[in-house]
């Protein structure tokens, strides 16, 4: 996880996001760096548009939070379902992401 937020803080301060710089980062934490890691995470970034998939994070994030208030309504179900069903639609980039979690 820490090879992520590496990745992450690197794209915030517009840094690029390359194995040497993954490599510093957590290095300067204290911990132990694992090369496999930094490639595996790497390659998993290939061709990823970061500001892309955190703005579709974010939408997804924030979707059932808005949906919260009219539970009560007659229509609140159905809006419910169709928030389920967009949500199991990764993207193909952010499929590739989520084997790094296992």
């Amino acid at each position: 996880m820490e090879y992520i937020y590496a990745a992450l803080l690197l794209h915030k301060v517009g840094q690029p996001v390359s194995e040497e710089n993954l490599k510093k980062v957590v290095e300067s934490t204290g911990a132990q760096v694992d090369d496999a890691k930094i490639k595996t995470l790497m390659a998993s970034l290939q061709g990823v548009d970061i500001d892309k998939e955190l703005e579709g994070a974010s939408v997804a994030v924030a979707a059932p939070a808005a949906g919260g208030a009219g539970e009560a309504s007659e229509g609140a179900g159905e809006a419910k379902k169709e928030e389920k069903k967009e949500e199991e639609k990764p993207s193909e980039s952010a499929a590739g992401l989520a084997s790094l979690f296992g």
